[in-house]
Order: C-alpha cells, then structure tokens, then sequence
C-alpha cells in the first residue's frame, strides 16, 4: 500500500523502544543477601515473559517493515498485542505470587508493581481492540500510525514499573540473579 513505510517505521520505532522493557532487569549487583531468594523466584518467573514480549515485538515489526500488505499487518498487530498483554499479566502475577520483598515498604513496591503491570497489560489489550477495528483501506495508515504514538507511551510506562522494582537492596538482589541477567532479546528484536 502507498504511503504504508513511514508509518510502519513509526510502529517499528515504537515497539524498538519497548525492547528497553526486556533489558530492564539488568543491572549491578553486590552482596545483599537476604532479598536473593525472592528475587530469584521473580527474575525466574519474569524471564520467560519477557521473552514472550521480545518475540511479539519482533514478529509485529517483521510484518509492518516487510511490505506485508495491511490484512496481514493487521493479524500480525493482533496476535503480538494479545501475547505482550497475555505476558504482562502473567508478570503481574509472577510478582504477586511472590509476595512482598522483604525491604522497606516491600509490600506497597510489590502492589504498585502488581498494579502497573496489569494495568500495562489491560494498554495492550486495548491496542489489540483497535487492531481488530482497524480498516485495511486507504485510512490504514492513519489507524496505524495512532496505535504506533500508543504503543511509544506503553513501553515507557513497562519500563517504568519493573525499574520500580529495581531499586535499592531488591534490585541489586535482581541483578545477581541469572535469569535477570538475561536479556530476552530473540532474533528480529532490538
């Protein structure tokens, strides 16, 4: 479709900057002790999420930079944004069956968590939603580029609630932990 490569660059654009979520569990590490255990269990859980988000992300930028033409570009949008939003849900849980982490104000850094994540989760099945109504005439473009500005906010907010979960004593307990060292990042994804 005419006109359709500047707008799937946008979207491309858009979910490269979600793929900072998919690092986000990086980071330094020292010798903290007590936390190890449920950051393990977390990092543990998250990891394989991750990767789900990662491989989404990748398959929904395959088909907007490949000149797919927008029917498939729109099945493509609709299976990535149901697996990322299926994936942070099951963050959310990770977290929640986790339980508090065992650090100052560890119970409301855990409900924030849990909060952000489902609500990320609830963005992106939005997004899914709008997918699906896309019109795959001349006005495709136009919806895409509106789920691309969408998709740019959402992967700042991820970002956003599992850095919260980074800081102090709980992070640098994260960051010792294998599967948070791991990035995620699958071929196709940034």
């Amino acid at each position: 479709m005419e006109g359709t490569d500047p707008v799937n660059k946008k979207l491309a654009a858009a979910l490269s900057g979600g793929a900072a979520l998919v690092l986000a569990l990086t980071g330094c590490s020292d010798d903290s002790g007590k936390t190890d255990d449920w950051a393990k269990q977390v990092c543990d859980d998250l990891q394989p999420q991750l990767n789900r988000v990662a491989q989404a992300n990748a398959s929904i930028t395959e088909a907007a930079q490949s000149g797919k033409s927008p029917e498939e570009v729109k099945k493509a949008d609709i299976t990535g944004f149901q697996k990322v939003s299926d994936a942070y849900k099951a963050m959310a849980g990770a977290v929640k069956k986790a339980g508090a982490p065992p650090v100052d104000d560890g119970e409301k850094l855990q409900k924030d968590a849990v909060k952000e994540l489902n609500r990320i989760s609830g963005k992106y099945q939005d997004l899914k939603v709008a997918s699906e109504k896309l019109p795959t005439d001349k006005k495709f473009d136009e919806g895409l580029d509106t789920i691309a500005a969408k998709l740019k906010s959402l992967g700042q907010s991820g970002d956003k609630a599992l850095q919260k979960l980074q800081k102090g004593e709980v992070g640098k307990s994260m960051a010792k932990q294998e599967s948070c060292k791991k990035t995620g990042v699958t071929k196709g994804g940034s």
